[in-house]
């Protein structure tokens, strides 16, 4: 199913093969909740509605068949709502199931490699052998030693019969630094954001999703925090980005750089970086006596030199931003231009069609410092 924000679903009919009838609506279904924040009533809605369209069901399966389904799988469960009526809720059990669905969609179809953390060009005392080898110097541990090159240089320096190993013959196999990264991921939940019949939350949220499970299942070691920006700016929880929606909110950048700066500071990894998914067109800030500034005709020379500000601090901590723009007004990317100048970042002018990809990439290919 793909979704357009300006007439609504379209649903392409798919049918994977052996596919039960409750994974076929459970890929639907997870696809939906997304879209609806975690409003379940919502969901199965346009599910009933996609149902009647395309003939999900028969009378053999049917939705309401699909919704004891979920309650007896785990993936739903009856809770009080704000108003204090009942009402039915999706559990940790799904919020993990569309985070790896988001994953799968997003960065299936790229190559992964095997398990552990990001590759650096630094060769000395790591944990991913090279296949070069050295003399073994005094201080070297010795789950370092290659056992089969010593043992062969004892062959060739001592001879079988009179067998000695010495530590003339030890060798040392090297290995490279795997760079532990802290990544912040500041998503952009202003107005705008859906303004225009453009839906640029959902795609955010799904690329948020996947990369959190790209982290947290295939670089344990690494670190990801993920902060929301609107008149303030806050963290929020893994589990809660499903239920991520956009406000009646200006754009505070400021804010949103200011946060991510103070959570990296108090990070030990050497590597550390910023992904931006925004419109670009910072309109707020909180002034020192608690008061906002907020303007939306334009860009305000006054909101905008703060960003500048914010861009260059991160630079002077060794913080590369790397911004992805979602919008192509020229006069929007040319205040990224001088953003991404101002931090000696990167920049990444996207639709939303290819917006996971991007930011998958970046992710794998920034990260070739030493750890100290």
């Amino acid at each position: 199913m793909e979704i357009n924000s300006k007439k609504g679903f379209f649903f392409k009919q798919y049918e994977a093969p052996f596919q039960s009838p409750f994974d076929k609506l459970f890929d639907v279904f997870k696809e939906l909740i997304t879209h609806t924040s975690g409003d379940f009533d919502e969901a199965i809605d346009w599910l009933r509605q996609l149902d009647v369209e395309y003939k999900l069901t028969d009378a053999k399966y049917t939705i309401d068949d699909f919704i004891e389904d979920l309650k007896k799988k785990g993936y739903i469960r009856e809770e009080l709502k704000d108003d204090g009526t009942s009402g039915t809720g999706i559990t940790a059990k799904t919020e993990r199931a569309i985070r790896k669905a988001a994953l799968d969609q997003i960065f299936g179809n790229l190559k992964r490699s095997g398990t552990g953390n990001h590759k650096t060009k630094y060769s000395g005392t790591g944990d991913e052998q090279t296949g070069e080898f050295r003399e073994y110097h005094f201080g070297d541990g010795l789950e370092s030693i290659s056992l089969t090159e010593s043992l062969r240089n004892a062959q060739i320096n001592n001879g079988v019969d009179e067998f000695r190993l010495t530590e003339n013959d030890l060798v040392v196999e090297e290995s490279k630094f795997k760079a532990q990264m802290s990544t912040v991921l500041m998503i952009d939940i202003s107005h705008s954001m859906i303004l225009y019949g453009e839906d640029r939350i959902t795609p955010a949220k799904k690329v948020a999703m996947a990369l959190a499970e790209l982290i947290t299942t295939r670089y344990p070691k690494d670190t990801i925090d993920i902060l929301v920006f609107g008149n303030d700016a806050w963290t929020i929880a893994i589990k809660d980005l499903p239920y991520l929606k956009v406000g009646p909110y200006h754009t505070n950048t400021v804010a949103g750089l200011q946060l991510a700066m103070d959570i990296l500071r108090r990070k030990r990894n050497t590597n550390k970086q910023i992904f931006m998914i925004t419109d670009g067109k910072p309109s707020c800030v909180r002034e020192k006596d608690g008061t906002y500034y907020m303007n939306s005709n334009g860009l305000d020379e006054y909101i905008v030199e703060q960003c500048y500000n914010q861009a260059a601090q991160a630079r002077k901590l060794h913080i590369p931003i790397t911004t992805f723009m979602i919008a192509n007004d020229p006069y929007l990317q040319r205040f990224v231009n001088h953003f991404t100048e101002a931090n000696q970042g990167k920049a990444f002018y996207t639709g939303l069609k290819g917006l996971g990809e991007m930011i998958f990439e970046d992710y794998e290919t920034n990260r070739k410092k030493k750890i100290k």
